[in-house]
């Protein structure tokens, strides 16, 4: 599971190292294939390729029957390319994705359980303060986890 929040930086080739907590994991698994894409063109999505192609399993089932997985396999492939990370633990982000994301310096890369997202980190710094839990939302994560454990 990734977890947290790792800054890092994107070189002029549009290269990024994975941080060593969440290489450590990939490691682990040993992972080096991965699909990078978007929904939003706001950040990059980093899916460990044997996590990205469980989600295209289930995505297959319902993709002539459903607009909404149309819509989603439209953006994620508009946005995604497969990647290897090379000897330097690093991977080239979708040029695409750089530009339309800014993600040509300083970056975040943030643990989403199954996947890494990346975004420029001066914009994620202004979209995190203004994220407000509500108690709707609290009341709806109490549903998934089962209380405050």
């Amino acid at each position: 599971m990734f977890r947290g929040n790792n800054p890092a930086k994107v070189d002029d080739k549009g290269r990024l190292k994975i941080p060593s907590g969440f290489k450590t994991l990939l490691d682990a698994a040993n992972v080096a294939q991965f699909y990078i894409t978007s929904t939003d063109g706001k950040s990059a999505e980093i899916w460990p390729l044997p996590e990205w192609e469980k989600r295209e399993r289930k995505l297959a089932q319902h993709s002539n029957m459903n607009k909404a997985v149309q819509k989603y396999l439209s953006l994620t492939s508009y946005y995604g390319q497969q990647v290897e990370m090379d000897s330097q633990s690093r991977v080239v982000l979708p040029q695409i994705l750089r530009d339309k994301a800014s993600l040509n310096a300083e970056v975040v890369v943030l643990g989403k359980l199954v996947y890494l997202e990346v975004q420029n980190e001066r914009d994620f710094a202004g979209r995190v303060e203004s994220i407000e839990m509500t108690d709707e939302d609290f009341e709806a994560l109490s549903v998934i986890t089962g209380g405050t454990d």
